[in-house]
């Protein structure tokens, strides 16, 4: 009898062609190594490619590294820049499975990734969502759990110069999570990280997928809320990945545009909390 069947969207718009190959490479090692522990019949992964015509060949290079024994991959393109969780979206009702993973292009997985958050999802019926454990490439813990964000500790985290972010450690530690997240499973996460969202796909296609009004910025924080009316969002440290990523800020004034305007319609959405 085959056993359940995983789906995963990758969202890429221009993307570095290395780090699509390695993220890849890396979903294929784990999605093997999943079904070689009876969690997965085999993965089915949609490349849904958001950028331009000339860039569709690095795309496609990127292709090269999966794995063809993982499951089967293909790109989803030709529909222009319609933000991250649209394009998400956009493969919605062809996803037939019981887990749908949701990831970055600048993110690896480690080997047990998927088997140790199928597993919780396996042993675990009230979780809906699992978020990983995740480092960055110098090895140092990335705090991507979230508590329900204010105004002010947007602006610290993201804006703030270091002399001033150093008098409010704590309380962009709080947000982080930074006492709670770290060996342990923490049950009732509020908010997760888009990076790596390993969900129940009934649920994300019940929920509608992402809120398809943030164009990029707090799609994820949006969902999370919604998945956690319904069900477990759950941190589960033994699911580990990579994360090269970075913060809006840093990105130039075009992010830092989107990121403003996202913030502003998800606390419009949910409430306002200015500190």
């Amino acid at each position: 009898m085959p056993g359940p069947r995983l789906t995963a969207t990758i969202v890429t718009y221009r993307p570095d062609p290395r780090l699509l190959a390695r993220a890849l490479a890396s979903l294929a090692v784990a999605a093997k190594h999943a079904r070689s522990a009876g969690r997965i019949d085999g993965a089915r992964v949609f490349v849904v490619d958001n950028g331009p015509a000339a860039s569709r060949p690095d795309v496609e290079a990127a292709l090269a590294s999966w794995l063809p024994e993982a499951g089967t991959i293909e790109i989803v393109s030709g529909h222009g820049n319609v933000g991250y969780g649209r394009a998400n979206n956009l493969v919605l009702g062809r996803l037939g499975s019981e887990f749908h993973l949701v990831m970055n292009p600048d993110v690896e997985l480690e080997p047990e990734c998927l088997d140790a958050a199928l597993a919780a999802l396996g042993e675990h019926p009230a979780f809906g969502l699992v978020a990983p454990a995740v480092f960055g490439d110098d090895g140092a813990r990335q705090y991507l759990c979230k508590r329900y964000p204010s105004v002010w500790v947007l602006f610290l985290r993201g804006f703030a110069p270091d002399f001033v972010r150093r008098h409010f450690t704590r309380t962009v530690d709080a947000y982080e999570m930074r006492d709670v997240i770290a060996d342990r499973v923490v049950e009732g996460v509020p908010l997760a990280s888009g990076c790596f969202m390993l969900l129940r796909t009934a649920l994300f296609e019940r929920l509608g997928g992402f809120d398809p009004r943030f164009f990029l910025y707090f799609e994820d924080y949006d969902l999370s809320l919604r998945v956690g009316r319904e069900a477990t969002v759950a941190y589960v440290p033994q699911a580990r990945i990579v994360h090269h990523g970075g913060q809006a800020a840093r990105k130039g004034w075009r992010h830092v545009a989107w990121f403003l305007r996202s913030a502003r319609r998800f606390f419009s959405i949910h409430g306002w909390k200015l500190a």
